[in-house]
């Protein structure tokens, strides 16, 4: 049995007459950047989110950069973040000239961990006489960027009671996290609505993905998000003058209006990898590979939340991983390494000094974890077979 990783082929032809509407609309208007659609969803996404705006841009990783050239980020500067997520999250903070300031994972979530944040800004940072705060080098310490990989959100509580007591932003990254939900502020809040900003891509693969690029930006501050309007149009406004230099980060309308159709459906689509995760655990249990195999954390799970995990990836850990993946390979199982190297590790950001060792946990989890396929139309007969492929290589051992 062949099982991909990901096949969006079915999502597609259940929506393709009313995608293909919405495209045909757009051609025949001759209006495709910045127009009535890209308002519609830009408002959807104010509803789904509870957010009083949303900014779309032409990426996830122009999202995060759009907001730190908003915020004036700049040399000089530091950005707190994950020492484990995509390269964007880090390589965004150093094309403005600032310094990506890496804090080390959970194990269990693989998220930054709030402990160790917290030790480095009371250890390692102090505030000068005109109060900003600033790190050991000297640069002024502007932001945190929490990380909400693989559809979990972050100990956000956490985080805001270290941002509040430092007096830091929160940029939330949540690429990979939209609709996962947290028990926040006496309620629940959606990813990306806990910070001072919210930042989402639509990239094909998402849970809610485009037929290209495209992100988004949530913002409560209704200035802020002015700022961030003008800076995806170079930072332009009214037509052709330029108050601050931006960028070409403008969401194209049939995106929109693809991404529209869509969200009506992303709950149901959510509920149904939790469904399959489910399964897998199941599964698992029932072939005893839960001691060979470390198995996604589901930290919020008894909070009352539906949303308390969105399965963007399920991944699962083993210090085999290696050969893991090559005997399921030869069984026709897609599977994925999410990430090789933890971001201090990139041959790219070797200028800011980091050695083997430095992030423990990331570097075990770039060794040991390993995404199984998983998406909304997987069957479990699939499922099945993509255990019984695991439990077939550990009998071997």
């Amino acid at each position: 049995m062949r099982v991909p990783l990901l096949d969006l082929s079915e999502q597609y032809r259940a929506l393709a007459g009313p995608i293909r509407a919405e495209m045909d609309e757009v051609l025949a208007s001759q209006n495709f950047i910045l127009g009535p659609k890209v308002a519609a969803f830009e408002e959807a996404i104010c509803r789904y989110c509870s957010t009083p705006n949303a900014i779309g841009v032409s990426s996830g990783t122009d999202a995060l950069l759009a907001v730190l050239m908003a915020l004036g980020i700049g040399p000089g500067d530091a950005v707190i973040t994950s020492a484990y997520s995509f390269f964007a999250t880090g390589a965004c903070v150093a094309r403005v000239g600032a310094t990506p300031v890496f804090i080390d994972i959970e194990p269990e979530t693989y998220n930054i961990s709030a402990p160790a944040l917290e030790k480095y800004l009371s250890e390692s940072c102090r505030r000068g006489d005109d109060s900003q705060l600033r790190d050991a080098q000297g640069r002024n310490v502007r932001a945190i960027v929490p990380v909400h990989l693989y559809g979990l959100c972050c100990d956000m509580d956490a985080i805001h009671r270290i941002s509040e007591h430092f007096q830091v932003d929160v940029i939330e990254d949540a690429a990979q996290a939209i609709g996962a939900e947290y028990s926040f502020g006496g309620g629940s809040a959606k990813a990306g609505a806990m910070g001072e900003v919210g930042c989402f891509s639509f990239y094909p693969s998402k849970n809610l993905g485009a037929a290209g690029d495209a992100g988004m930006v949530i913002c409560r501050d209704d200035a802020l998000a002015e700022r961030i309007r003008a800076c995806r149009q170079h930072g332009m406004e009214p037509r052709y003058f330029h108050h601050f230099i931006g960028g070409n980060f403008r969401l194209d309308e049939i995106q929109a209006a693809i991404l529209a159709v869509k969200l009506p459906f992303l709950d149901g689509w959510s509920a149904a990898r939790r469904a399959v995760a489910d399964f897998y655990r199941e599964e698992f249990r029932r072939l005893g590979l839960t001691t060979q195999i470390a198995l996604p954390a589901e930290p919020y799970r008894g909070r009352g939340l539906t949303n308390h995990h969105i399965y963007h990836q399920y991944v699962i850990r083993t210090s085999q991983r290696d050969a893991l993946r090559e005997h399921l390979t030869q069984k026709e199982i897609g599977t994925a390494i999410y990430y090789p190297l933890g971001l201090h590790e990139q041959k790219c950001f070797a200028y800011l000094g980091h050695r083997a060792g430095d992030f423990p946990e990331t570097e075990r989890a770039a060794r040991e974890t390993l995404a199984l396929p998983i998406y909304p139309e997987l069957t479990r007969d699939a499922q099945r077979y993509v255990a019984e492929a695991i439990a077939e290589f550990f009998a071997k051992k």
